[in-house]
């Protein structure tokens, strides 16, 4: 992964350049040597917000510059920054900024604005992470899918552990596995191991997850927080710093143990499939 940074930032410096464009998350994703899948989650750790929060961010930060230093119609701003029509160009502007376009000309209105992203990684303390290098044979899963896109799961996978909780048809819900379907959207699972002598449970379908090397987490505490907090520090601080590996395959898991008595003694994981780099 070395050499991961520079084209992190080359990325963005990408997504910068091409504000006022269509831009595609599988071209940005490869200007830093990574799939949209793992693209995606590294940029939620690394930047608070999802790439998609990030560029209409930026579009609205811009498109409000050039609002009040300009006579440029709000027609014009809502094609050059990629909206169909002015009404949903105004739409998001209010969502952005809390005021109108028209309210924003007006001298002393109050505005928001994002500066671009500049990446830089530094070494603020040693935060202790517990994992090993493992290698697994191939395992199948049986379980529920729902698709998701990056920008929004974040909200809506919770939604959809509370409704599998009040009807769990029969799974224990062992594992949560995002499997990337195109590099906007991607497939959420809360599966089980598949027992190939047991009935599939009506609803169900099974996946096969290849084998090979995963770096496996541990995450003690009460959920979500100590799962998220974990997850934040392997994309932020133990990717940056990896050596000798990279990252294999656009999927990853979070496994479950049962409930402890006590929260904070609850145990979870994150796998991360991974592979030998070269020489």
């Amino acid at each position: 992964m070395q050499g991961w940074i520079s084209g992190f930032q080359e990325s963005i410096d990408f997504i910068e350049g091409r504000l006022t464009e269509k831009l595609d998350i599988g071209e940005i994703a490869g200007r830093a040597s990574l799939s949209p899948f793992y693209y995606q989650r590294i940029f939620g750790a690394l930047c608070g917000m999802t790439v998609g929060e990030y560029i209409r961010a930026r579009r609205m930060t811009l498109a409000a510059q050039e609002l009040t230093a300009s006579d440029s119609r709000v027609i014009d701003l809502a094609v050059r920054y990629g909206y169909d029509s002015p009404d949903s160009f105004a739409k998001a502007f209010q969502r952005f900024h809390g005021i109108t376009p028209s309210q924003a000309r007006e001298i002393g209105a109050p505005l928001r604005s994002l500066a671009p992203v500049h990446l830089k990684i530094t070494l603020e303390g040693g935060n202790m992470l517990d994992y090993r290098i493992v290698e697994k044979a191939p395992f199948t899963i049986v379980g529920f899918k729902r698709r998701f896109n990056s920008d929004t799961s974040y909200q809506e996978i919770p939604k959809f552990w509370n409704e599998w909780t009040s009807d769990t048809k029969g799974l224990k819900g062992m594992f949560g596995v995002c499997l990337d379907m195109d590099g906007k959207d991607f497939d959420y699972w809360i599966a089980d191991l598949y027992m190939p002598w047991e009935d599939i449970p009506e609803g169900c379908e099974t996946y096969v997850i290849p084998g090979g090397l995963w770096a496996q987490f541990i995450c003690k505490g009460p959920l979500p927080d100590s799962l998220q907090s974990v997850n934040t520090k392997v994309w932020s601080e133990w990717l940056p710093s990896l050596r000798g590996y990279s990252l294999a395959g656009d999927y990853s898991l979070e496994v479950y143990s049962p409930p402890a008595e006590k929260a904070e003694d609850t145990l979870s994981y994150i796998w991360i499939p991974l592979k030998k780099d070269e020489g």
